[in-house]
């Protein structure tokens, strides 16, 4: 892993080069992506159905019934209960965001509503293929739930036309029925826009691949999607000299075997705690069976970084805004209030994004590549659109009238004026 000090001259022109080369790498050429979204438009299924064969030796666009069941029963016991506490925690947490509708009503007698309505229907990618999330499952559908989102259906592309267990378990708890076992570019142009077999969705969430990100990009407009880009996974750690260096180390390996393009970065004054990590991450990735994915992340994106004072600690974990950040140091309470740019942030040396992934109750689809500067991760929030009532009484009217017909008069939409100017009193 590359190291960085602070004391070096150009060190934030190298830190931003490092962190822009690794965002240059997950902002793919959509082009290729354009033409199966365009394709798909076009042809519907037949092309699906042409993608999935191609990508994943799929020739199955909806999964069988006693299939899903079948599957389902196989699930050890252990697993289903696993993701049962899960499933209690999340919705309990999420269940906390639920919005009160606003009502009021002014001097004159107008009365203005706020409303939260849910979503009516929502599609939620699982990545699937060679790997499974049925945590993700959770995350996606839990807060669509409690928003009261109608219809819920789940994309994860099978492989050889087959899913995971653990992943139709989590679906079946969330009572989603409408499962397509499709993935990739494809798939999102499928639920944008329709086809024979599938009944086109209002939103997409969920995280996918640089493919499937480049493709809720391309069809957002048509469909909406969540506010903000849920790409390859990151970790920041903050660390000091009471910090244990196993435990970091394991931390940031623990994000690097998600994806090639993970990034870890580790922040510390102390010296002595990066070199000890270093070593630590050279043993440790020896035991691991996704090590030559971790290798590669840490390797190309991972970052160790010495920083003489935490004044300049909080400006660089503010500058790299990660999608985690853990504060593994004594003085954590110091920092709190000083980090605005992060997805989700743990507190404390037991406070491990690992079991943010799973069980803790907060969401684990979060803000990549730098969004947390602008935007937050999955909350109930996302499923719900909002619409303003507004009643006017005749008295409000011919009070506020000529306030607007003087501004629209100023901007020059007389026609503006004329509408109002109409609806008052003659005297």
């Amino acid at each position: 892993m590359r190291i960085l000090s602070s004391n070096l001259r150009n060190f934030s022109k190298t830190l931003e080069t490092l962190l822009l080369k690794r965002k240059a790498k997950v902002q793919i050429n959509s082009v290729s992506v354009t033409k199966i979204i365009n394709d798909v438009k076009k042809n519907g299924d037949g092309a699906l159905l042409r993608y999935e064969k191609k990508f994943n030796h799929n020739k199955i666009i909806k999964p069988n019934q006693k299939n899903i069941i079948k599957s389902v029963k196989s699930l050890d016991l252990k697993v289903k209960k696993a993701i049962d506490l899960a499933y209690s925690r999340i919705y309990k947490f999420h269940s906390l965001q639920k919005f009160k509708n606003i009502s009021y009503t002014d001097s004159f007698n107008n009365k203005l509503e706020y409303k939260y309505l849910p979503i009516e229907s929502v599609a939620i990618y699982v990545p699937g293929s060679t790997a499974s999330y049925p945590s993700s499952v959770l995350m996606n559908a839990i807060p669509a739930i409690v928003a009261g989102v109608k219809r819920i259906i789940m994309l994860n592309p099978g492989y050889k036309g087959k899913q995971n267990p653990a992943v139709l378990y989590a679906a079946k708890k969330c009572k989603i029925n409408e499962i397509y076992s499709i993935g990739g570019p494809s798939a999102i142009a499928a639920v944008a826009y329709g086809t024979k077999k599938i009944n086109k969705v209002s939103k997409i969430v969920g995280p996918g691949n640089i493919y499937v990100a480049a493709a809720k990009k391309e069809v957002f407009g048509d469909v909406g999607v969540e506010g903000m880009i849920a790409g390859p996974s990151e970790v920041t750690i903050v660390g000091d000299r009471f910090s244990n260096p196993e435990w970091i180390a394991s931390d940031l390996i623990g994000q690097a075997e998600h994806d090639e393009l993970a990034q870890c970065i580790l922040i510390s004054k102390s010296k002595d705690l990066i070199k000890k990590v270093k070593i630590e991450i050279s043993k440790q990735l020896k035991k691991i069976p996704r090590r030559s994915i971790a290798k590669k992340s840490l390797i190309e994106n991972g970052i160790l970084i010495h920083i003489s004072s935490d004044k300049e600690i909080i400006k660089v974990v503010n500058r790299i805004a990660p999608e985690h950040l853990e504060l593994n140091v004594k003085n954590h309470k110091s920092f709190i209030n000083k980090i605005k740019n992060a997805g989700s942030i743990c507190l404390g040396k037991y406070a491990v994004m690992a079991m943010t992934d799973y069980n803790i109750g907060s969401n684990h689809i979060l803000p990549t590549n730098g969004s947390a500067k602008f935007s937050s991760g999955i909350s109930v929030n996302e499923f719900y659109k909002r619409i303003s009532y507004i009643n006017l009484s005749k008295k409000g009217i011919e009070k506020l009238g000529p306030s607007v017909i003087t501004l629209a008069n100023y901007e020059g939409l007389v026609a503006h004026a004329q509408s109002v100017k109409k609806r008052i009193r003659r005297k």
